[in-house]
């Protein structure tokens, strides 16, 4: 009975050390071990076993002495046990306890809290305090075994709980707490549960067979069910163990003045050492339980018992009494707060309202959850935080992020990710920190990061959580003083070496104070627990910052209370047959790149109507609210420009009837004519119709923008068929072959998702700039909208302006809108500039920055300055509450001519920019006209004002313009653009001053090349100061090494130095002249071979990444050839060539390495006068001798390379045209020496016949028909009958049998005969159809040289492909011409086909021989005269579905295999690949299917079109 009694044996004081132990406390040990009978312990102490002999005693001693064997193993067992642990912890018998943790909360079962193992509750063991507060009571529950751990269990709570109840105090057992001296006082163990129920179920069968029966249901009532607390590890993950606990709350109502007495205790306490005892009337002895201290006793078994129970009995009723009073007192204290009014001003910035919240972007930081908290946190889905820093390493198992990643999209990352080892913007470009939320793991638990205790965390992981929070606080990566950081507490704070306060402190520093910190607490005990941490780490009070009261559900209501009606209410996108679906939230918001426009856009309404008006109507981007508002009761429809019922009833159709998957409708606009705003007028009114979206960034990566408009073309879409399209607006794209690169994008993603369809499934309604004011020609997928508006127009205007000026007082202040209704005039935006502009001083900033907006405005289309950055330069200093000042009012008089925009760049930010392109010009003007402010002072000071570039939102983006404007060129097809328009109008307005601006500019780009290289040309072009371009230049290499267009300027400097030096010289050039003239040529060539050298290993480079589009670098080799130009030019012009004909003729010979210069040398009369000359130019015979080689090398690669390769999308590159331009020019002069014949010498009987090939051939290269290329070019250039005739009749004179023609003579003779007949098919010198395919399989059946390869093949595949009833035996040889061609085309075009596209030839025809081969000029004859109405009805496929281009073609049919088809041909077991032109038509169809197409022959094969 004595374990009945005081629980608190002499087990408590057992030393750590066995051997100290007596033999009373060896046997007070024996009694705890379960299974072990009190007459095995009675028997050891009879032996006198202290603790030095019990380490010493072995089996057979314990049998000697009469112990059976099951005692003995559990006797050894639990010794052996003990002294295991006593050596692994020498000072105590457990790992170090951690610090101390509060309990769970009494009498819940659904909070969040949980222990972490080893740390230590900080409530000792207790009786009885004031009857409400519980007294606590620990049970290691370690030395249990499976049959013993539920009697052990039940056991402890009966005794507990009759206690508690007898004297009516709250109270808490708890189970898998430790206690002296084995372990700390209240250190958390935890226990393994394997069934949690089995539990409750035990304890409601004990209370049931201990209490009597009158009590047993107030005993079920005030014996709560046990409660499983989880226990985290010490680096804050899961584990599989918990704490048991069981509260007792013995209710005055429930209690009356009852005492409890219990029965049966002995059977529990048999059953808690593994025995079973019957219950019987013998063995109900009862019992009576009460709390003594932290002890429980029983006071049948005390001393003198009856006195003890009759006073005990006998104060009862006063004891009741107190209980109910303590109950009364409890429940008066009323909740009463004002944090709910606190936290909307706090979380808003205050003005309380979530839409319009002084706070832009919210930073989140947290710690442990609980799945009970889940249901609360809502609110953090619409703060839709840029980052959340969470310390949980289960967070994406079972936490925190696995609960939001079901709302939202999430970015995971490890804090390493936040390092900066780049530039700071591209750090968060690469983590898309302000496109979606960043969920940064601060302990681990992704990408196998192990998570840290709490007392390593600060040395292993506290360095780099440290780099995050300084990278999110840099006021260039959010926006300074605009982002709040919520440290949401889902777990009770106790550590001082807690990480979050690590954090907390490191924000506090990095922020400067606590105004951009909110602290949410789930209550009053957490938040207490916190404040002190930081009180004594800080030295600051938090108070003020936190809120605790609410719980966070009543936060989760106030935060969702904030937003408008508008952002509560569901989004809906179209669906078939006028249906609507639902668009997730989740799903929108992983749409990153997309604005989605849905059907029910705006529903629920703008308080802020008037704002919204006056802010498109000053010059602000128009949103869907204008629309909207436009559409309600009472207001003027939103004007219709002239070409919006055009583009909605004509062209939109014209493109969903395309049988593409994606196609292209270009909407060419002047900069301020309304462009933008007409395409998303477009959008609006077709929303229902299609599922429409903005493109938000043209730069974004273009795989992911058509993997997300996939995503919405198939969103709960994916069985309807025929499918809602989507409508997608680019804007801002300032080249079209990104547009169709991102067309092709989509079209492969519409393929890999198995999306087929006959009609048009994306519409690309591409939104573009105009380099032109002057209107193009309007085609099918092209429309221009100038800045001239039509009478019908006006007049809507005028209405307009008529509902506005009734609206609105300050209508003529809306300029953005008037500009327009005055149809654009120079007067009215003159004056308005004029106006505005009077009170302007450069000296001040604010005029300062108006300046700087409007030359970036005039020079960088959608140019801007971050708000941040404008705050920062003007002094504004912002709050993190309400009453911060307007950045506009920061520009006073001139806060008129700016408007707010959204700037998506690397990183998204708000800006400022001028509300109009006109206006920015006229100001620009102005400052320049009446205020002598020019733009070389504005660039100026652009360049040398530091504080524009230092840490703040926009400062890189501010760059990238600043460089843009100095750097970028715009070409046509007349001249080049030398320099960009800035340095150019610069030069006109401020001659010299462009000198200063470009000196600046390398001072502000030090390590910039391009900038360097813009100084080079400057000085060679410019200045004619050869020795400064090269410094330059060569500063430009030592930046960039491999790059082919930094290497051409160094061999630039060069050739303009010659072609100075050269235009210099006016006569003769002296021996010293003729020497400095070859050394700056040979210096020139070497260093145009490096750069095509380079060139050649960038686009090898780029053909490999398959991404970079930018084609081959053709500068070396035009350069090489110039330098030749110039090199003829001073060698005629020396003594030894220039005196007659004949020395004209001895030059050719010796630049051809004909004739040496020491036989020129020995036959030259005027020797004597000449040796000085033939010294200099032994010097530089390589050069010589190789001239006319490289030179014929250079053109005959670039002429392969545009003739076979055109543009990847048939845009004209005007740079390309110039640069043929040129070509011409120095092959003119080529041929001048080195073609120089007279063909009528060709037809005089007493020529010889060496001579007449010698004149033969050279009639040929000056005709460019040496080669196939060039003949090929006869069918682009419209070739008259008369040359091709010419070039014929030499071809044939080259070619006869006598003349022992080459392998690539006899190939063009046949190229010859094949564009003749294309230009005149009834010309008498037209070689009969099947002798020229005799020769071709004369040749074809000899030894062919590599170079050779490609044109041979080619024109074999053209003329075998086989007829109907005309087929040769050769053509079954067709699938191997067509594989070596393609090998040959890879091995001759590598170098120079990236970013371009195989040109097609030849068609396949329907007629026989010469006439089946169908050239392009003959498909265009079929359109219209127009070649940019044949570009557009080109690339959307229209061109195939005209007639007379039907009956020109013949119709192919096929099998569709992998990515090609397998096409058949007139001999049946012939079938031949063929690739398709547009890969994204083949992909619509299933593998194996039949298709049919048109044929089309390019140098890479043939190919297949209008696949069907």
């Amino acid at each position: 009975m004595a374990e009945q009694g005081n629980s608190k044996g002499p087990e408590d004081h057992l030393s750590p050390d066995i051997k100290d132990w007596s033999k009373q406390q060896v046997k007070e040990w024996i009694l705890k071990i379960d299974g072990v009978d009190d007459s095995v312990a009675e028997m050891l102490f009879q032996q006198d076993i202290n603790g030095h002999s019990l380490r010493l005693l072995d089996p057979s001693d314990l049998k000697s002495m009469g112990v059976t064997f099951g005692p003995t193993k559990l006797i050894i067992h639990a010794r052996d046990e003990v002294v295991k642990l006593m050596k692994e912890n020498p000072t105590s018998s457990t790992n170090h306890p951690a610090g101390p943790c509060t309990p769970y909360p009494f009498c819940r079962f659904h909070d969040t809290h949980r222990y972490m193992e080893d740390s230590i509750l900080d409530i000792t063991e207790s009786g009885a305090s004031d009857l409400i507060e519980p007294c606590h009571e620990y049970k290691a529950f370690t030395n249990v075994t499976d049959e013993t751990k539920m009697g052990k269990f039940t056991y402890e709570v009966i005794r507990f709980a009759s206690a508690c109840m007898n004297n009516r105090t709250n109270g808490t057992i708890h189970f898998g707490i430790g206690d002296k001296p084995k372990f700390t006082h209240g250190q958390v163990l935890g226990v393994v549960v394997d069934d949690r129920e089995a539990y409750g179920e035990a304890l409601r069968d004990a209370i049931n067979a201990c209490f009597e029966h009158k009590h047993r249901q107030a005993a079920q009532t005030c014996i709560k069910p046990p409660r499983l607390v989880g226990v985290l590890n010490k680096n804050w993950t899961s584990s599989e163990k918990c704490v048991i606990e069981v509260d007792i709350v013995p209710d005055s109502v429930t209690c009356e003045e009852n005492c409890y007495h219990t029965l049966n205790m002995d059977a529990l306490a048999a059953k808690k050492k593994g025995k079973k005892m019957e219950v019987n009337a013998g063995t109900k002895s009862k019992h009576l339980f009460v709390r003594d201290g932290g002890n429980t006793l029983d006071l049948l078994i005390q001393p003198k018992p009856e006195a003890k129970v009759k006073q005990f009995v006998g104060g009862m009723a006063k004891l009741s009494q107190l209980r109910k009073q303590a109950e009364e007192k409890h429940l008066s204290v009323i909740k009463s707060s004002t944090q709910g009014s606190r936290l909307s001003h706090m979380i808003t910035g205050g003005t309380l309202s979530l839409d319009k919240s002084h706070f832009q972007q919210y930073v989140i930081v947290t710690n442990k959850s609980h799945p009970v908290q889940f249901e609360s946190l809502g609110f953090l889905a619409e703060l839709n935080p840029t980052a959340v820093l969470d310390f949980d390493p289960d967070s994406n198992k079972n936490g925190l992020q696995r609960h939001y990643e079901k709302q939202n999209n999430v970015n995971a990352h490890l804090p390493v990710k936040y390092k900066i080892t780049k530039g700071v913007q591209d750090i968060a470009e690469d983590l898309k920190l302000t496109r979606g939320t960043s969920w940064v793991f601060c302990n681990g638990g992704i990408e196998d990061e192990s998570p840290s205790d709490i007392d390593q965390w600060l040395k292993e992981k506290g360095a780099s959580v440290r780099d995050v929070v300084s990278f999110m606080c840099r006021k260039d990566v959010l926006p300074n003083q605009k982002f709040l950081v919520v440290f949401l507490l889902l777990s009770t704070v106790n550590e001082k070496m807690d990480p979050l306060v690590e954090t907390f402190i490191t924000f506090y520093q990095e922020l400067q104070g606590t105004e951009q910190i909110l602290c949410l607490c789930e209550n009053e005990k957490a938040f207490t627990s916190w404040r002190d941490l930081l009180e004594a780490r800080c030295g600051i009070d938090i108070s003020d910052r936190c809120i605790y009261e609410l719980s966070f559900a009543e936060v989760n209501g106030t935060v969702l209370s904030l937003l408008s009606e508008n952002r509560k209410s569901s989004r809906f996108l179209p669906c078939g047959g006028g249906s609507k679906v639902l668009l997730e939230r989740k799903v929108e918001r992983s749409l990153n790149t997309l604005e989605v426009l849905c059907v029910n856009q705006c529903e629920g309404g703008n308080s802020d109507k008037l704002q919204i008006e006056e802010n498109f109507y000053k010059g602000e981007k128009v949103s869907w609210w204008n629309f909207h508002f436009s559409e309600e009761p009472g207001s003027t429809p939103f004007i219709k420009r002239d070409k919006f019922d055009y583009i909605i009833d004509t062209v939109i159709p014209e493109m969903c009837s395309l049988t593409k998957a994606c196609v292209v409708f270009h909407l060419l606009h002047v900069p301020g004519c309304g462009g933008t705003t007409l395409a998303m007028h477009i959008l609006w009114a077709l929303r229902d119709r299609f599922r429409c979206a903005v493109l938000k960034n043209c730069k974004a990566e273009f795989l992911e923008v058509a993997n997300q408009v996939v995503k919405l073309l198939t969103n709960d879409n994916k069985e309807e068929i025929p499918r809602v399209p989507v409508l997608l607006m680019l804007d801002d794209f300032d080249d079209k072959e990104k547009v169709f690169d991102l067309r092709q994008l989509i079209e492969k993603e519409c393929a890999k998702k198995g999306i087929r369809s006959k009609t048009a499934q994306v519409i690309l309604l591409n939104c573009m700039m105009s380099e032109s004011p002057v209107p193009t020609e309007q085609t099918g997928n092209t429309v221009f909208i100038g800045n001239d508006l039509s009478d019908k127009e006006q007049r809507l205007f005028e209405e307009k302006l008529k509902e506005i000026e009734k609206k609105h007082k300050n209508a003529e202040t809306f300029y953005g809108f008037m500009i327009m209704k005055k149809n654009f005039k120079s007067e009215y935006v003159e004056g308005v500039a004029r106006n505005t502009l009077k009170s302007f001083n450069m000296n001040q900033k604010h005029s300062q920055l108006l300046a700087i907006l409007a030359l970036l405005d005039v020079y960088c289309k959608g140019s801007s300055l971050s708000i941040s950055l404008c705050e920062e330069f003007l002094g504004l200093k912002p709050k993190p509450f309400c009453g911060s000042v307007e950045v506009k009012e920061g520009f006073g008089k001139f806060s008129p001519l700016i408007a707010r925009c959204l700037v998506e760049d690397k990183v998204v930010f708000e800006g400022v920019k001028m509300i109009h392109s006109r206006l920015a010009q006229c100001c620009l003007q102005e400052l320049t006209s009446t205020h002598n402010v020019s733009k070389a002072d504005i660039s100026d000071f652009l360049l040398n004002t530091e504080s524009l570039y230092q840490s703040t939102q926009g400062n890189e983006k501010l760059l990238h313009d600043v460089r843009q404007i100095l750097v970028k060129r715009y070409h046509s097809v007349e001249e080049e653009s030398q320099f960009s328009p800035l340095i150019q109008d610069i030069a006109d307005e401020t001659p010299g001053q462009e000198e200063m601006v470009l000196q600046n500019a390398s001072k502000r780009f030090e390590k910039d090349a391009i900038i360097l290289q813009l100084l080079a040309r400057y000085y060679y072009l410019k200045k004619r100061d050869f020795s400064e371009a090269r410094a330059w230049a060569q500063g430009a290499r030592e930046l960039s090494k491999d790059n082919s267009y930094i290497a051409d300027t160094s061999a630039q400097v060069v050739k303009h130095e010659l072609r100075n030096a050269v235009t210099n010289c006016k006569g003769e050039p002296s021996p010293e002249q003729l020497e400095m003239f070859l050394k700056m040529a040979q210096s020139a060539t070497d260093a145009f071979k490096e750069a095509q050298n380079l060139a050649k290993k960038e686009s090898m480079l780029r053909l490999n990444s398959k991404k970079d589009k930018n084609p081959f670098n053709v500068s070396g080799c035009l350069g090489e050839i110039q330098v030749g130009v110039l090199l003829i030019e001073v060698l005629s012009k020396t003594p030894i060539f220039s005196s007659d004909n004949v020395r004209h003729d001895i030059l050719s010979q010796v630049l051809s390495g004909g004739i040496k210069l020491q036989d020129v040398e020995g036959y030259d009369k005027r020797l004597n006068k000449h040796r000085r000359y033939y010294m200099i130019l032994r010097e530089f015979e390589d050069v010589l001798y190789n001239l006319k080689y490289r030179m014929k090398v250079n053109f005959e690669l670039l002429e392969n390379l545009y003739v076979n390769l055109g543009s990847r999308f048939g845009i004209k590159d005007s740079r390309e045209q110039r640069i043929q331009n040129e070509l011409h020019r120095c092959f003119s002069q080529y041929a001048k020496l080195f073609c120089k014949t007279d063909s009528a010498s060709l037809l005089k009987k007493n020529i010889t016949p060496l001579l007449r090939l010698h004149l033969a051939r050279q009639y040929l290269e000056m005709q460019k028909a040496d080669t196939y290329s060039g003949v090929l070019n006869r069918l682009n250039n419209s070739s008259s009958s008369a040359a091709i005739e010419n070039i014929a009749q030499h071809c044939f004179v080259v070619c006869h049998p006598n003349h022992m023609p080459t392998v690539k003579e006899r190939i063009n003779f046949i190229y010859v005969n094949v564009v003749m007949s294309r230009i005149k098919m009834g010309s008498q010198f037209l070689q009969p159809y099947q002798t020229l395919v005799q020769l071709l399989c004369q040749i074809l059946r000899e030894q062919i040289p590599l170079g050779d390869n490609l044109p041979l093949y080619y024109i074999a595949v053209v003329l075998l492909w086989p007829h109907q009833n005309q087929s040769r035996p050769e053509s079954m040889g067709l699938g191997k011409y067509i594989s070596l061609m393609r090998t040959a085309y890879h091995s001759a075009m590598k170098e120079v086909m990236n970013g371009k596209r195989p040109v097609l030839h030849f068609f396949l025809g329907k007629k026989q021989g010469y006439e089946r081969l169908i050239y392009m000029e003959e498909i265009k004859k079929c359109v219209t005269d127009e070649q940019d109405q044949f570009d557009s009805v080109w690339e959307n496929g229209k061109i195939w579905k005209e007639k007379k281009v039907k009956e020109l073609l013949c119709r192919a049919e096929g099998e569709v295999k992998g990515d090609l088809i397998l096409a058949d041909t007139c001999i049946p077991k012939l079938k031949v690949e063929v690739s398709p032109v547009f890969k994204s038509e083949l992909r619509k169809h299933p593998q194996g299917s039949r298709v049919s197409f048109f044929i089309g022959f390019s140098m890479k094969g043939p190919l297949a079109l209008d696949i069907d």
